[in-house]
């Protein structure tokens, strides 16, 4: 029997966190163990930029940060667990990733 193992990664990390219950939720109903969520280290992209557009004048800056939560669930692949997995509403900020390995 395989394994599924689910990649989720969102710069909203309540969001994402609402996914993962849902997600815990359905291997409960379903009566499957699953493990996870995993935390994976958070990826941060830093932005610093003038705050004058023309470029001159005082030595201002802003600087911008934009955080990358990710988490990995694994459950064995089950289809009573595989299609209610698929038909669950997951908003558009939350990147989702299915593998099925053997």
């Amino acid at each position: 029997m395989g394994v599924v193992r689910i990649k989720l990664s969102s710069i909203d990390i309540s969001q994402l966190n609402s996914v993962i219950e849902m997600i815990k939720d359905l291997s409960n109903k379903s009566g499957i163990n699953m493990r996870g969520p995993i935390p994976l280290p958070t990826r941060h992209m830093k932005v610093t930029t003038r705050k004058s557009p023309c470029g001159n004048g005082t030595a201002t800056f802003d600087r911008f940060e934009m955080r990358v939560h990710k988490r990995i669930i694994d459950m064995p692949a089950q289809d009573r667990v595989l299609r209610p997995l698929m038909m669950l509403k997951i908003p558009r900020s939350v990147q989702i990733k299915i593998d099925i390995k053997e």
